[in-house]
């Protein structure tokens, strides 16, 4: 489940974890229902692009779909369990530097410019 909203010249993206998504599935009724929602709630994980992220995702063809952004949510879950704070998250076409604190996507580049570029400052990769 996603909500996207866009201000500001920012992206905002609220994606539902795999935890907590699997969980609504088995989720019975009454106050263990509230209680399953309640966790959910605390599971959601924001997804913000900066402005140069957004910039640089249109430039280089970057489609950012739900599939894709479930996927950067997903990262930074990972990430804040092993108390990374700036990741690579990457997949054979596309990477995302990501600021894991503030849940915010700093840049986006394509196959073509991860090949030239190395990667500093981040203390954690993760694959898409």
């Amino acid at each position: 489940m996603m909500d996207t909203k866009i201000y500001g010249g920012q992206t905002a993206v609220t994606a539902v974890g795999t935890a907590a998504a699997s969980a609504k599935k088995g989720s019975g009724g009454g106050f263990g229902k509230m209680l399953e929602e309640l966790r959910d709630k605390e599971r959601q994980v924001s997804v913000n692009f900066s402005k140069h992220a957004m910039v640089r995702a249109e430039e280089r063809g970057i489609e950012l779909t739900p599939d894709l952004m479930d996927k950067l949510a997903g990262s930074i879950e990972r990430a804040q369990e092993k108390g990374a704070t700036n990741i690579l998250a990457f997949d054979a076409t596309q990477a995302f530097i990501l600021n894991v604190p503030y849940g915010r996507v700093i840049t986006a580049m394509s196959q073509d410019e991860m090949k030239e570029n190395i990667f500093t400052n981040i203390d954690g990769a993760v694959l898409l």
